[in-house]
């Protein structure tokens, strides 16, 4: 049986698939459950730039969508050069069954400690994406793709569990495609009213993105 298959079978499988095309019962119920600012505080979401960041920028991305990784080392630098932006990736990957595997053998290398070279190596891949060529964007970075697949396995509750809430989130916010953006300024301890984030459809420029972050802050 192919990897590809192999990977998207058991708890949450077939939810990947159908939530991500925007359909399904379930997954109307589950957006309707969540709170617009809980799109930039999910706990189980792997971090880039600054952890403590006063401005979280959310991307809902694909690893097999060109414009997404066309303009993500320009965003990275971005988020270097500001060094007070909390980065966080949200997968949803709409593009079939390869960006499937690709999201969760990247959240597989998340429980690794190796999130941030595996993501930036299959953001580094060109056109769309096939079983082989994840593996080889992985292991050129380092990553030990069947480790990373194991710990997938043994995290999957909690994987599974942030896919369909980033599934919910994007059916939530109404989105068409990605990338998509939610930016806005990060919920503190304490706080009794947080600003919604604000929603982006479609790629941003980097100086979109730096207005963006100044609206964020106020």
């Amino acid at each position: 049986m192919d990897n590809t298959r192999r990977m998207m079978l058991g708890a949450g499988g077939a939810l990947v698939l159908a939530g991500f095309v925007g359909g399904g019962m379930a997954l109307r119920r589950r957006a309707a459950e969540l709170a617009d600012t809980e799109v930039l505080t999910d706990p189980d979401s792997p971090l880039l730039g600054n952890p403590a960041g006063d401005v979280t920028v959310v991307e809902f991305f694909d690893y097999q969508c060109p414009f997404c990784k066309r303009g993500h080392e320009d965003l990275l630098a971005l988020v270097a050069e500001d060094g007070n932006i909390r980065l966080m990736m949200r997968d949803w990957p709409v593009f079939g069954a390869p960006s499937v595997l690709a999201a969760q053998l990247v959240l597989g290398a998340a429980s690794l400690g190796a999130y941030a070279p595996a993501h930036r190596a299959l953001m580094a891949t060109e056109g769309r994406l096939a079983a082989p060529q994840i593996r080889r964007a992985l292991a050129g970075a380092g990553v030990d793709h069947i480790a990373a697949e194991d710990a997938f396995r043994r995290d999957r509750g909690r994987w599974d569990g942030l896919l369909s809430r980033s599934a919910a989130h994007a059916a939530r916010m109404g989105l068409q495609g990605t990338p998509s953006f939610a930016i806005g300024r990060t919920p503190q301890p304490g706080d009794t009213a947080t600003p919604q984030p604000a929603v982006y459809r479609g790629a941003m420029s980097i100086p979109a993105l730096r207005r963006a972050v100044a609206r964020a802050r106020g």
